[in-house]
């Protein structure tokens, strides 16, 4: 696995890549060091698809890109897998309450199941778990913090 930085507007994010897909993107700082201790790290930026990660992350942090078009292998369970689909079916600038992913997706009674889920996605910002919001719209739960997912969504309120 090759990973690199990327010094996002909110912090570093850390990106992973393996077999010619992304499988991982979080905040540094929530990553385990000892989870990456056996991955290279690509200083010369000789990775392409970590470089075009990049690129794509700047020019979403810029207002200029709406969705993410990389190759992506998520690891996970089939409900995970389900859930993490249907967070890249929420429009930019849009919301979901994780009771309403939990419909969307054909498992009603699962709201605090898609929660779980959704605190697990590897990707993060490239699939978008920051848009699922409480029932009654506000913004909770976050891997990267409350006030990272708050910046997020209003950033793309203002750029729709």
């Amino acid at each position: 696995m090759h990973f690199c930085h990327y010094p996002s507007p909110l912090g570093k994010l850390l990106i992973g890549e393996s077999g010619n897909a992304i499988v991982y993107c979080q905040w540094e700082d929530s990553v385990d060091e000892r989870f990456i201790a056996t991955w290279e790290e690509d200083k010369e930026q000789q990775n392409a698809l970590l470089t075009l990660a990049c690129r794509q992350l700047t020019e979403y942090f810029a207002g200029k890109r709406k969705a993410f078009d990389l190759p992506i292998r998520l690891n996970g369970t089939p409900f995970q897998q389900i859930v993490w689909k249907g967070l890249q079916q929420i429009p930019y600038g849009e919301t979901l309450s994780y009771a309403g992913l939990a419909r969307q997706i054909g498992r009603e009674k699962a709201a605090r199941a898609v929660g779980n889920a959704n605190n697990h996605n590897p990707l993060m910002i490239i699939i978008p778990c920051h848009r699922i919001v409480a029932s009654n719209g506000e913004i909770s739960g976050y891997a990267g913090g409350i006030a990272r997912k708050a910046w997020l969504l209003e950033k793309e309120k203002g750029n729709e």
